[in-house]
């Protein structure tokens, strides 16, 4: 056993960055909603494995307290039993993970009860590290929405599985937040500038477009996911090669189609590689004299103007920063940026954001500062300086689990 753990490991070291095998699990049934604990995360045994069901299929399965408390316990507990051999996480209706519950968040927020908010995100973090680092081989599997947190929880495991239904997106700046969770990690380090671009404007991603570009590790097509399922789930192995074999046995070869993004890396490079995010709308705005990418241009130009501006700028210098930054660097920093924008110290940009888009629908939201030349450098600084003196850091067991580079 001890030896199987040590190839583990060494698989997982010689992975570059987060790209490596990644995992994701398949089209479930319908599990009834509850506000149980135990209801909202499903477990389901097998012969040598263990699956985890996020089951909230109404709110697509978007995280709450509860949820990644006892996701944390559970993958603690399956990685210490010795009769497990693998892991796997799926999503009970159209959504592996749509992120974070903001809504709910915004409540405790309004309620006064700030502690709580902590609590979350301090508890998504270390679970996110704990999958990082996790010494047995793990699959997801992305069906559907996975995006935010969502997809936070899933890009760190060893096997991501995308199908012909994933959608996968970072749209946080356009509710006034910052993508967290891990992806100022993963993100900065998609090929060229794609990163800021996904992060900027909150475009969306479709599995095979997660394969070419590494975020995904295998590709099933949804009516096969039963079969993929059938079969991990009768396997007798705590071997990644093993495991590999078995999802490759059902995955297909995809390809981007020609109006994929992936085929605008030079003008998304061009573009998207500049110091500020001013100077990105500029480029944007030339580059939309060339007919071949006008409506391209216009989309993104759009979908960047639709965002916070404050949330603009602190998630470009987030990406930026996380390129050289380890993952446990990327989350200790998140953290810090996730209190400072649920305080409202700054601004009210989250709140208003989860309004506006998610709660009244009227898409409206009223930013502060309204205009990215008002956002100033000390407002942006503020979301990445240390807390302060009665306020802990987020704490990781990087002595105890290595974090990787």
């Amino acid at each position: 056993m001890m030896q199987r753990f040590q190839r583990l490991i060494k698989l997982k070291q010689a992975r570059n960055g987060l790209l490596s095998y990644q995992r994701n699990f398949s089209a479930l049934p319908y599990y009834a909603q509850c506000d149980d604990p135990q209801d909202q995360v499903l477990v389901e045994g097998r012969a040598k494995s263990r699956a985890a069901i996020l089951n909230r299929p109404a709110s697509l399965n978007a995280l709450t307290i509860p949820m990644v408390a006892r996701l944390k316990r559970l993958y603690e507990s399956w990685e210490e039993n010795p009769d497990i051999g693998f892991v796997l996480m799926k999503g009970s209706g159209k959504a592996f993970c749509s992120g974070s519950d903001v809504v709910s968040l915004c409540e405790l927020l309004n309620e006064g009860k700030m502690e709580e908010c902590k609590t979350y995100f301090q508890t998504l973090y270390k679970f996110v590290y704990l999958q990082a680092t996790y010494l047995k081989p793990h699959v997801a599997i992305l069906d559907g929405f996975t995006m935010g947190a969502g997809a936070g929880i899933a890009v760190p495991g060893m096997f991501r599985v995308a199908t012909n239904k994933t959608v996968f997106a970072h749209p946080e700046a356009q509710i006034g937040f910052h993508p967290d969770a891990g992806a100022s990690f993963y993100l900065s380090r998609l090929p060229g500038y794609l990163g800021e671009y996904l992060a900027l404007t909150g475009d969306k991603l479709n599995g095979a477009e997660m394969i070419a570009c590494g975020l995904a590790s295998h590709f099933v097509l949804h009516e096969r996911l039963d079969l993929v399922e059938e079969r991990l789930g009768k396997l007798i192995t705590d071997e990644a090669t093993v495991i590999e074999t078995s999802l490759a046995q059902y995955g297909d070869l995809v390809y981007p189609d020609k109006t994929s993004v992936l085929l605008k890396f030079e003008t998304i490079d061009k573009c998207f590689s500049h110091d500020t995010v001013e100077e990105i709308v500029d480029a944007l705005e030339s580059e939309a004299a060339d007919d071949s990418y006008n409506e391209w241009c216009k989309n993104a130009i759009g979908k960047i103007k639709e965002a916070s501006p404050l949330s603009l700028k602190v998630t470009l210098q987030s990406i930026r920063e996380g390129r050289f930054q380890s993952l446990d660097q990327c989350l200790a920093r998140e953290y810090r940026m996730s209190l400072a924008g649920m305080s409202k110290q700054v601004s009210n940009d989250v709140c208003e954001g989860v309004r506006a888009r998610l709660v009244d629908k009227d898409f409206a939201p009223k930013w502060d500062p309204p205009s990215l030349e008002e956002v100033s450098k000390d407002m942006v600084d503020s979301y990445f300086s240390p807390l302060g003196e009665f306020e802990p850091e987020l704490e990781l067991p990087t002595a105890l689990r290595e974090p990787y580079i």
